[in-house]
């Protein structure tokens, strides 16, 4: 590209997309035993019947889950859902992160100067795509993380048996459970956080923080480039 060095030319669509996809992964196999522990906090009354008897063990905090889950199902339980989990963070970061500059532009008419009405677009329509794209991959996961080794028998033995056995039971629409108040929660987080990053970043840029460090922001994938 003309006028650019070559460490100054911007990535492209596919190296934002891949790249955030990439980042999310490696996030999520570092935060993902507490991201189990939110979930079977979360369904912990599920586990009781109608005595209100717990089922199972109880959970009490972020780290008394972790240690309870190690303790009575291994160490290993604390990833169960984890291939679905790259799955979905491969799937939901690449279109929420790596496509927003894309989308904004898309929005602008190709014109370097958004507006924060341009951005919120952008932010909305990405986190909604990524939500409908992604959407299996959640439920697949947070079924794995909601099911303990220590109740008996598990439901799914693979993730590819979980997505054929909630296809085949429950319908198609099985695997999109949750998808409306998913894409609200998501559209009000990617406005929230890529649209602040967006507009803190082109402040730092215009008054010259950031000269030299890194090309104009338009450029690169808000969370995924500095």
């Amino acid at each position: 590209m003309v006028g650019f060095k070559p460490t100054d030319v911007p990535p492209t669509a596919t190296v934002k997309f891949l790249s955030a996809g990439t980042a999310a992964c490696i996030a999520d196999l570092i935060t993902f035993p507490l991201d189990t522990a939110k979930v079977r906090l979360q369904v912990q009354g599920e586990s009781r019947g109608p005595s209100r008897v717990p089922a199972g063990p109880q959970y009490r905090g972020v780290l008394g889950t972790i240690l309870t889950v190690a303790r009575t199902e291994g160490p290993g339980s604390l990833y169960s859902g984890l291939v679905a989990g790259l799955q979905r963070q491969m799937s939901f970061a690449s279109v929420r992160i790596g496509l927003y500059d894309s989308v904004k532009q898309f929005y602008t008419k190709g014109s370097e100067h958004a507006g924060v009405g341009s951005r919120l677009l952008a932010g909305c329509t990405t986190g909604a795509l990524a939500v409908g794209l992604a959407q299996p991959t959640d439920v697949v996961k947070v079924r794995f993380q909601a099911q303990a080794r220590a109740a008996g028998s598990r439901r799914y033995q693979g993730t590819v048996d979980a997505y054929k056995t909630i296809a085949r039971e429950e319908g198609l629409r099985g695997l999109w459970k949750g998808t409306s108040p998913n894409v609200a929660r998501n559209a009000i987080v990617n406005c929230a956080e890529l649209v602040t990053y967006d507009l803190i970043k082109d402040a730092l840029l215009r008054g010259g923080l950031m000269a030299g460090s890194c090309p104009p922001s338009s450029a690169w994938a808000p969370g995924t480039w500095s």
